[in-house]
């Protein structure tokens, strides 16, 4: 387990509510109606226009509130309709904009460190999962001390830490649904995932409105990671009944409403942001696999979007996977098996304008074995249903040239 494990009580009651939230009359899902839920003890409130609450629930956290975003945020409006509605409800935010695409240890510990005389007492993260990762980093240190390192891994945080709330811009990462910051260290070009209960989301608000706004391509990253954490839970050696629940529901909602994200369509994008979501509720359950393995040192070296990386990097992995895994990749709805799973991915890149080779993204062939060795020592590649070492990992990447 990789956070908060839900008891079968637990799961049976979420569930329940996940079913009324995800799939009314139509099996698609309302984005009307006043859609509210409790999923693993996280209040979800999901539909058009649900960002226009964060007011009132902002000032039940606190009064001092650290608001996180990112400069694409600002250009597309949303945070000064956000910051609009926080001081509606008497609330003056200390505003940090400036989150990167791959954000870095240092950037939030060097903006932690400039926010320890401001007294902030909750925070509200608005923005896609680098913008989510950074906001639970940030509140690693504020109310922690130290540096990202000392809680690398889970359950290091021996202090309270601040109320949070999400509110992603990007159906994808599912950030808002898990306890780790996932943050990259540029002395050891890793990802570092660092986790604790505390660093949760207490609220997660689910617009579909927010996501319109973004660009195709980056709609496409965003949802093909979402797609590769149910694929990757699904068959993860710690999956169990609760997280295969959970990724079979994100997939049905993912897959099927991918090309009309592409096109905006508002029902789909909503379809796939609370599908997101539930993929990184999956993840929380269980674990990924050697596709994010793969993956990581492409983005933490190369600065590629991890969407874009984690979907050239899966159809290699789910192959190879598939010697083991087979009958759980039928459990998706719609898949016959994982060949027509890969093949399936390859054509959701192709019809996203992603990226569907390494070289694409300006990867050498010549950094395939230092790539590898540096997968090796990725956490989740000790998930993967079929063993992995410097060998495969060298082989997926040349799959993926």
């Amino acid at each position: 387990m990789t956070g908060y494990a839900m008891t079968e009580k637990e799961a049976a009651r979420d569930f329940a509510a996940l079913r009324q939230l995800c799939f009314f009359g139509d099996g698609q899902g309302s984005l009307l109606d006043d859609c509210r839920t409790t999923l693993a003890g996280i209040d979800v409130r999901f539909g058009l226009g649900r960002r226009r609450e964060l007011g009132p629930l902002a000032k039940e956290l606190g009064t001092r509130p650290l608001l996180v975003s990112d400069p694409g945020i600002r250009s597309a409006g949303h945070l000064d309709e956000v910051l609009d509605l926080l001081r509606a409800a008497n609330l003056e935010p200390t505003v940090i904009d400036n989150v990167p695409e791959n954000p870095t240890t240092s950037f939030v510990e060097q903006t932690a460190t400039a926010l320890a005389d401001s007294a902030i007492d909750s925070i509200l993260a608005v923005g896609g999962g680098s913008v989510l990762d950074s906001a639970k980093g940030i509140n690693f240190i504020l109310t922690q001390g130290g540096r990202m390192a000392d809680y690398w891994g889970f359950g290091k945080a021996t202090q309270p830490m601040l109320p949070a709330i999400a509110v992603p811009t990007t159906g994808g990462t599912g950030s808002e649904a898990q306890a780790y910051a996932v943050l990259a260290d540029r002395t050891t070009q890793r990802k570092m995932a660092c986790g604790d209960v505390k660093a949760r989301y207490r609220r997660v608000v689910l617009d579909p409105e927010l996501l319109a706004t973004a660009p195709r391509r980056v709609v496409a990253g965003a949802t093909l990671d979402a797609i590769s954490h149910a694929v990757e839970s699904l068959v993860s050696l710690s999956a169990n009944a609760t997280s295969r629940t959970l990724s079979v529901l994100a997939w049905s909602l993912l897959a099927p409403n991918f090309a009309g994200a592409l096109d905006s369509d508002s029902k789909a994008l909503g379809c796939c942001a609370m599908g997101a979501h539930l993929a990184g509720a999956a993840i929380e359950q269980s674990m990924l696999g050697a596709a994010h393995a793969a993956a990581n040192p492409i983005t933490a070296r190369f600065g590629i979007r991890h969407g874009e990386a984690v979907g050239v990097m899966l159809p290699s992995v789910v192959r190879f996977n598939s010697k083991v895994a087979e009958d759980r990749f039928r459990e998706l709805e719609g898949v016959e098996s994982g060949e027509a799973l890969a093949d399936w991915i390859e054509e959701a890149l192709v019809l996203g304008g992603l990226a569907t080779h390494l070289r694409d993204l300006g990867v050498p062939p010549g950094a395939h074995a230092a790539l590898a060795e540096l997968a090796t020592k990725e956490w989740t590649a000790s998930f993967n249903p079929r063993p992995v070492n410097a060998a495969a990992f060298e082989e997926f990447y040349r799959a993926a040239l």
